[in-house]
């Protein structure tokens, strides 16, 4: 079965064999197919970039997928087609024509994301398009050894700094070294970044566009209209606007139904009248929501990885949160509670341990994907909450 399969393999390494994927997907690359690939790249925002156009896509009419990760609840959500995430029987079939393919020895080296990306290529075979999410970085990702259309560059940040580099220029350098030949960069926060496009697109002759180049007034106006039918925040709109670029790009013509159910769910997604989720795991993304939710205080249910800027993201989260509830998240990664408890109370935020949703109270459910699945499955449990 596939998910033993998968669970047999670690979901993260302390050192990443960075030729193994290249020289695999070489001997294996005549047995998959070749559909025309839309690579995400970029430090926050590829999941929700690549959902708004993947089903904008498919509405119209092209069979699409969107392979993005990590995922919430079920393995599931990372391989989205045409609308849905795949079923189980799918996967199980693709999964057997891919141990067909591979030798016993290069499907055991496999690590998990290369392994379920390579999978993700034969469940889409009769796509046209996909919009592939890049894991970890740029150029030495799993998703990069494929051949792209197209780009496209979120925003980029601090993060993963064990593997990208520890300063901004060399985590955007690896992420940028991704680029094939075209690509379009969404609006940046850090500006040495586009300093660094710069000398990338001279070096390697590549066609960079920022994203201004594709979108006219009349563009503009119809993501208005879109982003205040979806009711999306100010960076859920650029997201928007991005993956509007691409088609535009593609030279395909778009209406406003078209984005119909697009918002993925994780990212300031509203559950019932009091509690709001995110997946964000770094200050870039802390930056954003406090912007979006600046006129009010949550309660902040947080918990963080040993080697997340908690510190940071916390100062940038305080003017918004009247008190922080820690959850209990099961990953041996997480830091422990008397370092994220010190940090707190240098920052004199008062904590307690999170037991339980109460009415009346307004919650922020903030840390990354693991504390989301911790979150919605604690409730699931008590049979307080319901969601999509």
């Amino acid at each position: 079965m596939l998910q033993d399969f998968l669970n047999a393999k670690p979901l993260y390494y302390d050192e990443i064999d960075y030729s193994r994927m290249p020289r695999i997907y070489e001997k294996i690359k005549p047995f998959l197919p070749s559909p025309k690939i839309i690579h995400i790249i970029g430090t926050n925002g590829k999941g929700t970039t690549g959902r708004f156009l993947a089903t904008a896509l498919y509405s119209l009419g092209f069979n699409t997928g969107h392979y993005t990760s990590p995922h919430i609840l079920e393995f599931n959500e990372r391989v989205w087609k045409n609308g849905k995430d795949i079923d189980d029987e799918c996967l199980q079939k693709n999964h057997l024509e891919l141990q067909n393919i591979l030798s016993d020895d290069d499907s055991n080296a496999l690590s998990y994301f290369e392994y379920t990306t390579l999978l993700s290529l034969l469940v889409y075979k009769d796509c046209e398009y996909i919009v592939m999410e890049a894991g970890l970085g740029g150029k030495h990702d799993a998703t990069a050894v494929f051949d792209k259309v197209l780009t496209l560059v979120t925003p980029i940040s601090n993060d993963h700094e064990a593997f990208l580099g520890n300063t901004v220029k060399e985590i955007a350098t690896t992420k940028l070294n991704a680029i094939q030949k075209f690509a379009i960069l969404a609006r940046q926060k850090e500006t040495e970044v586009y300093n660094i496009v710069d000398s990338i697109s001279r070096k390697k002759s590549l066609n960079i566009k920022k994203i201004s180049h594709f979108l006219d007034a009349h563009d503009e106006d119809k993501i208005a209209k879109i982003a205040k039918n979806l009711k999306l925040e100010n960076y859920l709109t650029q997201n928007l606007s991005l993956a509007i670029s691409a088609l535009k790009f593609l030279n395909i013509q778009y209406t406003q139904s078209d984005f119909i159910g697009s918002r993925l769910f994780g990212r300031l997604s509203s559950i019932g009248e009091n509690i709001i989720v995110d997946v964000g795991h770094n200050p870039l993304a802390a930056q954003a929501i406090r912007e979006a939710l600046d006129k009010e205080k949550y309660t902040l249910v947080y918990n963080s990885y040993q080697d997340k800027e908690y510190k940071k993201i916390l100062e940038i989260l305080k003017p918004i949160v009247n008190k922080v509830e820690i959850i209990a998240v099961n990953d041996k990664r997480i830091e422990t509670n008397e370092l994220l408890q010190r940090t707190l109370n240098d920052l004199k935020i008062e904590y307690t341990t999170f037991k339980g949703v109460r009415p009346n109270i307004k919650y922020l459910v903030f840390g990354s994907f693991s504390v989301v699945e911790a979150f919605l499955k604690s409730q699931n449990k008590s049979g307080i909450l319901e969601y999509e």
